[in-house]
């Protein structure tokens, strides 16, 4: 793929020694660069949705399920990295549209099962679509998503431990 120009592109620090101003500047800040791609996403995420029902992290908690069917909701949260605050009310919102069902432990009163009703299961066919459609929406090929994929989770693990090394400090 050839390498495209952005706005800013222009001022964005070359080289470490590039004078301190110009890493203050939004436009150098990698943070942004995966903020604004993500706003993005979900804008698209939010018109490709509209037809299932379901709004992005929504869609998140129903991915997991349908592949790794019942968890208890703290497993959820793992997979999803979110806490319990921020899932709850998702799986309330999921819930409500019929779309899982959350249930005591039998085996552990402390903990909430979340299963997929028959009409969550059913979702998961129309869903298929829609990696597809952002596939098209991103403009890149399979191996371009994939390496951006691969790089992204270097990314992520990078940071986590860049984070408990800052923390043990």
């Amino acid at each position: 793929m050839a390498s495209k120009r952005y706005p800013g592109d222009m001022n964005r620090p070359e080289t470490p020694d590039a004078p301190q101003e110009d890493w203050l500047r939004l436009d150098s800040q990698i943070c942004f660069s995966l903020h604004a791609a993500s706003r993005a996403f979900n804008g698209v995420y939010r018109v490709i949705l509209k037809d299932l029902g379901l709004t992005y992290p929504q869609y998140l908690v129903m991915l997991v399920l349908w592949e790794r069917g019942d968890l208890p909701v703290k497993k959820l949260g793992e997979h999803l990295r979110l806490d319990s605050g921020t899932l709850s009310p998702l799986l309330k919102r999921l819930e409500g549209a019929g779309l899982v069902r959350r249930e005591r432990s039998a085996r552990d009163e402390r903990s909430v099962e979340v299963r997929l009703t028959a009409e969550g299961v059913a979702l998961r066919e129309q869903a298929l679509q829609v990696p597809r459609r952002i596939a098209a929406a991103t403009g890149f090929d399979v191996a371009e998503i994939n390496a951006l994929r691969t790089r992204l989770d270097e990314l992520t693990v990078a940071l986590d431990s860049a984070a408990l090394s800052a923390a043990a400090q």
